[in-house]
């Protein structure tokens, strides 16, 4: 294999490992701070309880999300070092702010949080699980600007062939991290309420003893979940917007759209090989006319097709890589702006698909345990713990759909913004071996499958123990005016 397909393959690996971690701590860490603001306001040990519980499987996540999120920032350097001294001058400011503002912030207040039980006054304990948490979602913000910026380059101008930072506003501000950040957040408090809902709805199940911990853990992330998920449609109806203007190519893709339709229609489904670009032999169930609502918010306007998207691309960035031995096979062989289409088109409908899986089965589970009442049959537990994984996979399909969709560019060109300021991943590679590459690509998936076995048992073993696990039992002779300490330990 070429040096080219190692190295994607194994950044996509380690990635689509890693954000199973990230939209989890986003989401999870609020909520442990609204249960533990819950807490210190009522007094009411249910919540106590909850805090202890979540926040414990909270800590397994952080840690293991911050052992896989480091190996990322190596990649740059092992296996994409072109790519990183095309775009260091701009990732570098953002970058920074990620490490420096959001994630100390998030480790020292996290530490105070974890060791402060019993040490700390009530209130600034309080307000450290606080700080860690809005830290994270600061931390996401900082690192989706960076993204975005590959998505849709803005405030640089070219000097000496590199993209040099102008204005690190107008990365902030970006229009695509402003629609990507929302669209994220609400993806991540999806997989932190259907966490919720799952594995309370299963401890239901198991009939224990702390049933009104799991009840209110099922209501919350039951309205977390509703929440974010009509947030993620909004979000993602303005997001698509933006998409049909900055990548038509992605979204061209995203529909199996061969040939410019007006009014177009959204495809539901396709039987038959999409992966053709001329879209023979492949029928669609349709919706008429309301590709043209999504993209550009009424009914009759035309969308292009890729056939049509193809010439376009070809006269404005060439239709051969340059005869570089660097560029390995590509080597002055023609550029194929084609996306994936098979992974393009099945993947932006398995993230939506998994999405509304997660948001009918917590529907359900909330009404299925309604007024007390908790189904019997195994079926019941299936269905609990079987919705945990729907979230986490509509979030990986919608990710592998964002960055699969913009190739071959690794910088995708801004329609409208300075010439040059792109860049294609074959041009993005280092100059290393295919053996080299392919022994760390190696190694890293099989630390990282160690590192998935050690999440599993440690999520299994505190999750199997409940409230009993992280929470000692009240003993006859405590009463309500004993110190709230003897109900808490450190974690």
């Amino acid at each position: 294999m070429e040096v080219l397909d190692l190295a994607r393959w194994q950044f996509g690996i380690t990635t689509v490992y890693h954000f199973l971690m990230v939209p989890l701590t986003i989401g999870l860490s609020l909520l442990v701070a609204v249960m533990q603001t819950a807490w210190v306001r009522t007094g009411d040990r249910k919540y106590l309880a909850m805090t202890k519980f979540w926040g414990k499987l909270l800590l397994i996540n952080f840690a293991m999300g911050v052992v896989t999120g480091i190996v990322q920032e190596f990649q740059f350097g092992m296996t994409w070092s072109a790519y990183s001294r095309f775009v260091g001058d701009v990732f570098g400011a953002p970058l920074a702010m990620e490490g420096l503002v959001a994630f100390f912030v998030e480790s020292t207040f996290l530490g105070l949080w974890i060791f402060g039980w019993d040490r700390l006054p009530k209130k600034v304990h309080l307000a450290c699980v606080w700080a860690f948490s809005l830290a994270t979602i600061a931390s996401a913000y900082f690192i989706l600007a960076a993204n975005s910026w590959m998505q849709h380059p803005v405030g640089v101008e070219m000097v000496d062939g590199r993209p040099r930072l102008t204005s690190i506003w107008a990365v902030l501000g970006n229009n695509t991290v402003l629609a990507a950040f929302p669209h994220t957040v609400f993806g991540a408090f999806a997989v932190a309420g259907t966490f919720l809902v799952g594995i309370a709805a299963w401890h239901l199940w198991r009939r224990g003893d702390d049933g009104p911990v799991w009840r209110a853990s099922v209501k919350l992330g039951t309205w977390v979940g509703v929440a974010a998920f009509t947030g993620l449609a909004i979000t993602g109806d303005f997001q698509g917007k933006l998409m049909f203007e900055q990548q038509p190519m992605k979204m061209a893709a995203a529909e199996a759209l061969c040939h410019t339709e007006s009014p177009a229609s959204f495809s539901v489904f396709a039987v038959g090989d999409v992966s053709r670009p001329d879209c023979e032999n492949v029928k669609s169930v349709t919706v008429p006319a309301l590709l043209s609502f999504l993209a550009h918010n009424d009914f009759t306007t035309e969308v292009k097709g890729i056939q049509d998207l193809l010439p376009l691309y070809q006269e404005k960035y060439g239709t051969n890589y340059p005869v570089d031995p660097k560029l390995g096979e590509l080597s002055g062989k023609p550029i194929d702006y084609v996306p994936n289409l098979p992974v393009t088109y099945w993947g932006f409908r398995l993230m939506i698909g998994f999405g509304a899986i997660a948001a009918g089965a917590g529907l359900l589970v909330l009404w299925l345990t309604r007024a007390g009442r908790v189904p019997r049959g195994r079926w019941f537990a299936w269905l609990a713990l079987g919705s945990v994984a729907t979230p986490f996979l509509g979030n990986s399909f919608g990710w592998i759909f964002t960055e699969m969709g913009r190739q071959p560019f690794v910088v995708v060109p801004n329609p409208s913004g300075v010439d040059g300021v792109w860049m294609f991943t074959a041009r993005a590679v280092s100059s290393s071996t295919p053996g080299e590459v392919l022994t760390s690509l190696i190694a890293l998936t099989l630390v990282y499958g160690v590192l998935a076995c050690v999440e599993v048992f440690l999520i299994r073993r505190y999750v199997r123990a409940g409230v009993a696990g992280v929470l000692p039992a009240r003993g006859p002779d405590d009463d309500a005016g004993k110190r709230d300490d003897v109900l808490s330990f450190a974690y």
